[in-house]
C-alpha cells in the first residue's frame, strides 16, 4: 500500500519499537476547546513527527481528520499519533471533549497508560473533566495537568492553577510558573526563555520573581517529600538541608508514576513554551506499559487465565479500542497490544462477547493479518511488528469491532470489554429511496460494528429503524458518515409502542359457520373479559360445562384470542393486562376445526371490545437523574412538567444528589438533549422501562 502523504507535510517513516519500557501511552482529556488537538499538533512539530503543525481552523491537523471533525471544528473521534523524544515512543492519544463522544474517551483510557489534562488558562474547570480526574484515580491512573492557551486574551495561569488544585485535590502542585516569554523551573531555579522559539535557551530568573518562586518551590519541595519512600527526607529538610535536585526529581518521577502525584505544567501551544518540560514530564514522569496493570483475561468460553505482563515473549493479547472505515484501504482496526507481539502474514484469532445488547452479537472467527501500520492521524505507515505496550493498526479484518480482543488461535484469550454509557437520544432513521436501502443497511453494520456507544434497533410493532445515539452532535456525525458511505437517509419522528386495554367487565360473542366446496367451518364460542392489575399480562381461563365446546378445541379458542391480542382492537396496539374467561360454545361433530375455533375466538375478543369501555396505554421508565445540587430544583420542576412521578432524591459524593422518578416514555425522546442544556452539561441519566399506565385523554 502507498503511504499517504498528511497535509501538514509528515514524510510517512515509522520505527518500531523492540522494547516495551520505550513506550508512553498518553491520552490527553479535557473538555472541547480546551486546546487539546492544537498542543498535540505542536508536540508533533517540536519532536519533528510533522513538518510543520496544522490548524483546526484550517482543517490541517494530524487528529482532526474527519470530515465532520473538519466541519465542526472539534474532534469526534479517538485519534493517535506517536512521536519519539529521546529514545522515548510516545503515543499521544487524542480524544474528542465534547461530552456526545465520552466513548472515544473511555476507549483512549483504556487505550493508555497516563492521562494528560488539558484545561484552558481562562475557563476554569469544568465538571465532566472532574468526573473524569475521579474516574482515573479509582483506578490509580498517573495523570498531569497542562494548563494551555496561555496566549488567551482572558489567561491567567495562576488562577487557572489554583482552580486545578480545588477541582482535582490534594497532589496538584505546578511544575513550572510562567514568567514573560518563558517559564521559571521550580526545582532547578533557572528561566527557560523561549522568546528565539523551541527549544528554549537557559537563564537565570528574573530577581523579581525570587519571591513567588521561593513560596511555589517550598511548597513543590513540601509535596515531593511527602510522597517520598524515604522517611528521613522530611525530617532532613525541616532541619535545614538542602535536598538535591537528582533526589527530588528521582522522587517526584516515582510518585507521577505510580499516580499519586500530579504536577501542573503551564503550556503555549503556538508559541512553543513548555513544549520541552512537557515532553521530559512525559518520557521520564510517566509509567511506562511495564509497570500498568493489565485487563484481566479469560478464554473464550468464560474460564478464567493467569494475569498476564506486558512481555513481548508471551501470549498473544491485543484490544482493538477503535474501529474506522477509510476510504482508501476500508475498514481500519487501531489495535492495543497488551502481550505478545504481534506480526504481518501471520494467524490471529478475534473474539467479541458481552456486547449483544448494543447490536454486537458474540463472535469467534480465525482471520490472517496481512500488514501491520503505526497511525499518524490518517496516516498508515507500515511497521514489521508490534510489541506488548504499543499501538498499531490493521486492515481488512473483517470481523474486528471495537471491543474485541485480538490473540493467538492456538490459545485464544478474551478481554472484559470496558464500560461503555448508554446511549439515550432515539433518531428514526430511513431510506431517502428504495434503492438506499441495502447501502445504508450496509453502512449502518459498519457504524455499528465500530461504536459502542451506537445502539441499532428496529421496532417490530412500529417498525421504524432507530438509532441511539449519546446527543445531537454524535447523531449529526452518525448521519453525515451514513451519507458519505452513498446512501441517502432522511430522519422521522420517533415512534412510541402503546398498549391497550379494557378499563372495565364485557362479553364477547365469536360465530364462525361458514360452508365452502362441501367442507364446512362451524366454531361458536362465548367469552368474558375483565382487566387486570398493571403487569398482571394475559390469562385464560377456561369455565366451559358440559362438554359445550371439546376438550380439543379450547387452546384453539386461545390461540385466537391471543393472536388477536397482539394486533391489536382499536388503534392497532397490543392488548395487555386482562383475563379472558371461556364460558360458553357449539360445536360441530363433522365441520368443527382449530382454524374455526381460532377465527370464532378473534372475533368473540372484537365484540367484546366494541361492547367496552377500551382504555390506551403508555410505557413509563425509572429514570434515575445524578446532578449537582445547584441543579436540584430546576430539575425537579422540569420533570414534574413531563408528568414525571418524582419517587425521592439521594445524596451522593462530590455535592451531587440522584434524583429517582417514574417518567413516561414519550416524554423522553430529546431528555437526553434537554437534560444536558438545563444542568450545563453535568448530569447523566439512566432509564428503564417498567409498566403500561393510562394516557391522559
Amino acid at each position: 500500500m502507498a503511504e499517504k502523504q498528511t497535509k501538514n507535510g509528515d514524510t510517512g517513516a515509522a520505527v518500531a519499537v523492540d522494547d516495551p519500557s520505550k513506550v508512553r501511552n498518553v491520552v490527553l482529556v479535557g473538555p472541547s476547546g480546551s486546546g487539546k488537538t492544537t498542543l498535540t499538533e505542536a508536540l508533533l512539530a517540536a519532536s519533528g513527527a510533522v513538518t510543520r503543525a496544522g490548524s483546526v481552523v484550517d482543517g490541517t491537523t494530524v487528529c482532526d481528520h474527519d470530515p465532520a471533525a473538519v466541519r465542526q471544528q472539534r474532534s469526534v473521534g479517538l485519534s493517535v499519533a506517536p512521536l519519539v523524544h529521546n529514545g522515548v515512543k510516545v503515543n499521544l492519544i487524542d480524544t474528542p471533549g465534547y461530552a456526545d463522544f465520552v466513548g472515544e474517551l473511555r476507549a483512549g483510557l483504556r487505550a493508555a497508560d497516563a492521562a494528560l489534562f488539558v484545561v484552558c488558562a481562562a475557563e476554569g474547570v469544568d465538571a465532566a473533566t472532574t468526573a473524569v480526574w475521579e474516574e482515573c484515580a479509582a483506578v490509580g491512573m498517573p495523570r498531569a495537568v497542562v494548563v494551555a492557551r496561555l496566549d488567551h486574551q482572558r489567561a491567567d495561569a495562576m488562577a487557572e492553577i489554583a482552580a486545578c488544585q480545588e477541582a482535582f485535590g490534594p497532589g496538584v502542585l505546578p511544575l513550572y510558573l510562567p514568567a514573560g516569554d518563558g517559564l521559571i523551573g521550580l526545582i532547578t531555579q533557572r528561566y527557560f526563555d523561549y522568546s528565539g522559539g523551541f527549544p528554549p535557551t537557559v537563564a537565570e530568573p528574573d530577581p523579581a520573581d525570587l519571591d513567588r518562586l521561593t513560596e511555589a518551590r517550598n511548597a513543590l519541595i513540601e509535596g515531593i517529600i511527602a510522597e517520598s519512600e524515604d522517611e528521613s527526607l522530611m525530617d532532613r529538610y525541616l532541619a535545614g538541608e538542602d535536598i538535591a535536585e537528582s533526589t527530588l526529581i528521582a522522587d517526584l518521577e516515582t510518585a507521577v508514576a505510580r499516580g499519586s502525584f500530579h504536577p501542573v505544567i503551564p503550556v503555549c501551544a503556538t508559541s512553543g513554551v513548555g513544549l520541552a518540560e512537557l515532553l521530559e514530564a512525559i518520557t521520564r514522569g510517566f509509567p511506562s506499559p511495564l509497570e500498568h496493570q493489565l485487563p484481566e483475561v479469560t478464554s473464550p468460553d468464560g474460564i478464567p487465565r493467569p494475569r498476564l505482563s506486558a512481555d513481548p515473549d508471551g501470549p498473544l493479547a491485543a484490544e482493538v479500542v477503535r474501529t474506522a472505515v477509510d476510504s482508501y484501504v476500508g475498514r481500519v482496526s487501531l489495535v492495543r497490544v497488551f502481550s505478545g507481539t504481534l506480526r504481518p502474514e501471520r494467524a490471529v484469532h478475534v473474539s467479541g462477547h458481552g456486547l449483544a445488547e448494543r447490536g454486537h452479537e458474540d463472535h469467534d472467527a480465525d482471520e490472517r493479518v496481512a500488514h501491520l501500520y503505526s497511525p499518524l492521524g490518517a496516516t498508515l505507515r507500515e511497521v514489521p511488528y508490534c510489541v506488548a505496550g504499543d499501538l498499531c493498526a490493521l486492515t481488512k479484518v473483517g470481523s474486528a469491532e471495537t471491543g474485541d480482543t485480538v490473540s493467538s488461535p492456538e490459545d485464544p484469550l478474551l478481554m472484559r470489554p470496558w464500560t461503555m454509557p448508554e446511549p439515550l437520544l432515539p433518531v428514526a432513521v430511513v431510506a431517502h429511496k428504495r434503492s438506499d436501502e441495502d447501502t445504508l443497511s450496509r453502512n449502518l453494520s459498519r457504524l455499528v460494528a465500530g461504536d459502542p456507544t451506537l445502539r441499532l434497533e428496529r421496532n417490530a410493532e412500529t417498525g421504524q429503524l432507530v438509532l441511539w445515539c449519546m446527543g445531537e452532535a454524535h447523531a449529526d456525525v452518525v448521519l453525515s458518515r451514513l451519507r458519505t458511505g452513498g446512501a441517502e437517509v432522511d430522519t422521522e419522528p420517533v415512534r412510541i409502542s402503546l398498549r391497550e386495554t379494557f378499563a372495565g367487565k364485557a362479553s364477547g360473542h365469536g360465530r364462525h359457520v361458514k360452508q365452502s366446496g362441501g367442507h364446512g367451518q362451524y366454531a361458536v364460542c362465548d367469552i368474558e373479559v375483565e382487566p387486570l392489575p398493571r403487569g398482571s399480562g394475559f390469562e385464560f381461563v377456561d369455565r366451559v360445562v358440559g362438554g359445550a365446546v371439546p376438550h380439543q378445541f379450547i387452546p384453539s379458542v386461545e390461540k385466537g384470542v391471543r393472536a388477536q391480542l397482539a394486533r391489536g382492537l382499536v388503534d392497532g396496539h397490543p392488548v395487555i393486562d386482562i383475563r379472558v374467561t371461556l364460558v360458553d360454545g357449539k360445536a360441530h361433530s363433522v365441520d368443527s376445526s382449530d382454524a374455526a375455533f381460532q377465527t370464532a375466538g378473534s372475533l368473540a375478543l372484537k365484540d367484546a371490545a366494541g361492547k367496552a369501555k377500551m382504555s390506551l396505554l403508555e410505557p413509563y421508565d425509572e429514570v434515575h437523574v445524578q446532578l449537582p445540587d445547584e441543579y436540584l430544583g430546576s430539575v425537579l420542576g422540569d420533570l414534574s412538567a413531563r408528568r414525571g412521578r418524582v419517587l425521592g432524591t439521594e445524596a451522593a459524593s462530590g455535592g451531587r444528589s440522584v434524583i429517582r422518578a417514574e417518567v413516561p416514555a414519550t416524554e423522553l425522546l430529546r431528555y437526553a438533549i434537554d437534560l444536558r442544556s438545563l444542568t450545563s452539561g453535568t448530569a447523566t441519566f439512566t432509564r428503564r422501562h417498567v409498566r403500561f399506565d393510562p394516557m391522559p385523554a
